[in-house]
């Protein structure tokens, strides 16, 4: 029996669900894409639109859809939650399977009672493994017959970088270092840590992700925002929604860039040598506002969040206004569409594609709960020319969503393995998916 105030609590909540789910996008989702895309004025709303896809994993024998002239079979199955992936030179792929941390002062109220209700049925309330999981393919069949915890007990692990012998794992609250040797298929040496990375106890963009300068001598890590406009005060957001550059050699860190409210999937474009990375935006100003993004970002710069977005519109919501940043706030490279949950990049570098592929950037698009219609939900191509983007973007793999709008997976990180094939991280179908040409989907 619950509670007259937990009855009440419900209650309250399905009406804020319900009447959230009225708004609708006005807008075609093609026209959220681009480096120019359609912003509608903003629609009020002290809830986001909810509109969520029950996950329920992937009925046996079922995959998702990979595009004309490509196949998709699984690397591995049976993980648990598998949010990154990290190749190591031998070709083992490392797997962080992991979720959020306890967050005890993220979301009060019923409005932070709703969000976990949503996340919950979205397939995010899951406990974190807090683990490595280390794939071999040793025979090059494309799939990993070989499997360990490669390392364990760490604290909602995101982000994998290597520098020489030197393994880095970005947690919630901190930068590791671990020694490793090539071939190892588990580390047993306990951890330095190298840097703190903002935590405590709101912790409300709890993943961490990371990636090592070309020279090795610098990490960088994305921290997400505390907030969703800085509803919890700018204090709580010292640090955040930035790139930090981390020096390796003394642990010293710094703001690299900023205004990005939710970062992820760093990555060096191969042509430019510029660090790009993909941000999730802004929530509860209707389902066609604001695309989530993927853009280079420059030493110093500051991309808007929270007082603006996409350049220099204004965001209303946020007290104080500070027009002297909306006026440096630099418009992102390429929008990626309303709500769409980008968290993964990589930009292609193999020879298995065709030559059309090289240099251009894959994107995990992980899927909306708060936009009507849902959008995401899929890994898209952008190709790119002399460094940046170059047309429209192209879907790869696609399916994660049932006939009846259950989510059977939902897309994360991807990356490239040793053969050149793509491999996408799936936390609720549980499975890394491996990508190729579909005439060498077994080639090595």
């Amino acid at each position: 029996m619950y509670s007259n105030s937990r009855t009440i609590l419900l209650i309250g909540a399905l009406a804020l669900t319900l009447a959230a789910c009225n708004e609708k996008a006005d807008v075609p989702i093609e026209q959220g894409y681009g480096p120019q895309p359609t912003l509608p004025e903003p629609k009020s709303s002290w809830i986001p639109t909810i509109n969520i896809a029950t996950a329920t994993g992937w009925p046996a024998g079922e995959k998702p859809k990979a595009a004309d002239g490509f196949s998709v079979a699984a690397l591995a199955s049976g993980l648990d939650h598998p949010r990154t992936l990290f190749v190591l030179p031998n070709g083992d792929v490392l797997v962080a399977e992991t979720n959020a941390p306890p967050k005890p002062d993220d979301g009060a109220g019923i409005k932070g009672w709703v969000t976990k209700m949503v996340m919950g049925r979205a397939g995010a309330g899951v406990p974190s493994a807090n683990r490595i999981t280390l794939l071999r393919d040793a025979d090059g069949d494309g799939k990993a017959e070989q499997r360990s915890v490669f390392l364990e007990k760490l604290n909602s692990p995101f982000g994998m970088a290597l520098v020489g012998n030197d393994f880095y794992v970005a947690d919630t609250d901190a930068i590791l270092k671990f020694s490793y040797r090539e071939g190892d298929m588990k580390i047993t040496t306990p951890g330095v840590k190298v840097a703190d990375l903002p935590g405590g106890r709101i912790n409300h963009h709890w993943t961490k992700d990371l990636v090592a300068s070309l020279d090795g001598t610098k990490l960088y890590a994305t921290v997400g925002s505390n907030s969703n406009v800085g509803e919890n005060g700018i204090e709580a957001e010292k640090n955040r929604a930035a790139v930090l550059e981390i020096d390796i050699a003394t642990g010293a860190s710094r703001v690299f860039a900023s205004g990005l409210r939710n970062p992820n999937g760093p990555a060096w474009q191969p042509q430019s040598r510029a660090l790009w990375v993909v941000v999730n935006e802004r929530d509860e100003i209707g389902s066609d506002l604001v695309p989530d993004y993927m853009t280079s970002v420059k030493d110093g710069g500051f991309y808007g969040w929270p007082y603006s977005y996409f350049g220099q519109h204004v965001d209303v919501r946020v007290n104080p206004q500070r027009p002297d940043l909306v006026a440096k706030a630099i418009v992102p490279d390429y929008a990626l569409g309303p709500h769409t949950a980008s968290l993964g990049l990589t930009f292609y570098q193999g020879d298995l594609f065709p030559e059309s592929f090289k240099n251009g950037a894959f994107v995990g698009q992980h899927g909306s709960w708060n936009r009507n219609p849902r959008s995401g939900y899929k890994v898209i191509f952008v190709p790119f020319k002399d460094g940046m983007p170059s047309g429209k973007p192209q879907d790869i793999l696609t399916g994660f969503l049932s006939d009846r709008g259950e989510a059977r997976g939902r897309p994360v990180g991807v990356t490239i393995d040793k053969q050149g094939a793509l491999l996408v991280a799936d936390d609720v179908g549980n499975a890394v998916w491996r990508v190729t040409p579909a005439a060498k989907s077994a080639a090595r």
